[in-house]
Order: structure tokens, then sequence, then C-alpha cells
């Protein structure tokens, strides 16, 4: 191999065993056996070890997440739209690329906070929060909610697609639709089913 294509095997073989294992449980020895490589070719790729691996590999799938949210943001619409668009980004990630995405639902053992253990989602969604932002402002929209819509729905989307990964029912865009229901017009506003007779008032707390 080059030694572009040996780096780009330890990430992708770093991305599977933490996705796996998590930080915590993830060896310099065992990332060096599943490449078929020594441990100092290991460190010669990424010189900090096991800690600038998964760096790495974390602002791989952060950029890579983003990217998937610039595009879909970026073809406009209304607020509504834009929250279903944004679920359904989230939606396929989770679908497509699973190692990645229980990577960052993961705390992170390396970076953020003083405790040392940031939120790689609550990071997504910061980031999501400024090309959200932008693209209310673009339309003409308050600009304002969109640190509570990104917090909010990156969060309810990464906890619902956890559960939705292990089922795969029902599908990704009924999924979207059903979170942006609850996200933009909530629960005192849901429509009853057809056959059940509606409360008697909007659910309270």
């Amino acid at each position: 191999m080059t030694g572009t294509q040996r780096r780009q095997q330890l990430l992708d073989v770093g991305r599977e065993v933490f996705a796996r294992r998590g930080y915590d449980g993830t060896s310099i020895e065992e990332l060096a056996a599943r490449a078929e490589v020594s441990k100092p070719v290991v460190y010669e790729h990424f010189s900090g070890g096991k800690e600038e691996l998964y760096a790495v590999v974390v602002d791989r799938e952060m950029q890579r997440l983003l990217d998937r949210f610039t595009a879909a943001l970026a073809a406009g619409g209304s607020p509504r739209r834009l929250l279903e668009r944004a679920a359904l980004v989230l939606l396929d990630y989770i679908e497509e690329d699973t190692d990645g995405f229980r990577v960052l639902s993961r705390d992170s053992p390396v970076a953020g906070s003083a405790d040392g253990h940031a939120s790689l989602i609550g990071e997504v969604a910061h980031r999501v929060e400024h090309v959200m932002g932008a693209q209310l402002d673009a339309r003409g929209h308050d600009p304002a909610p969109a640190g509570l819509y990104s917090q909010a729905l990156v969060g309810m989307v990464a906890l619902a697609g956890q559960w939705w990964l292990a089922r795969r029912s029902p599908g990704k865009e009924e999924v979207a639709a059903h979170l942006v229901d609850l996200a933009y017009g909530g629960l005192g506003h849901l429509q009853p089913s057809a056959g059940r007779r509606p409360a008697s008032g909007p659910l309270t707390g």
C-alpha cells in the first residue's frame, strides 16, 4: 500500500472498531492487528496513537454528516420542510453509515468539556445550527430559533434513530414526518388516528 492508502485503511479500521467497542474498549494492539500491521506503523501515521486516530475518525464523520446537511438544506423551503429534510438526512446517515453514527452517538472521552466527556451529537447539532440559521435568514425567516431547532431535532432524531436502526420499520420518510410533527406542532396538535376517540383537550404536562 502507499502511505495514503495505509492511512485510509487505518481510518476505516478505526471507525469500525471504535463503533463496536467504544474508545475505552479499543486498544492500539487491536487496531494494529485488525489492519494487519505492527504498532509502529500505526504510530507512523498517527503519532498520537489511539487518541489521534480517534480524533481524525470523529472529524471525518462530523464533516461527512455536515456536508450532507449543507447540501440538503441548501435546496430551501419552508421552516417545516427544512426540518423534515434535516431529519431525513440524519436517518439516511444512520442507515448508510451505521459505524460512523455509532461513533458519534457515544460520548467523547478525549475532546470538549472540562470533564473530558463532550457529547459528539451535541457538537453535530451545534454545527448544524449555523447551517440552519443561515438558510432561515436567507429566506426571510427568523433565524433565532435555529439553535433550539438543531439541538432538539438532532438529539431527538439520533435517539429515535437508534431505536429505528434495530427495527427498520416504519420507513425513513414516515419516521422523519412523525418526528417533525412532534417537534414542530407539539403533542397538543397531533391529529387522532382513524377510529380513535380524540382526547377531551390538549395534552398538558
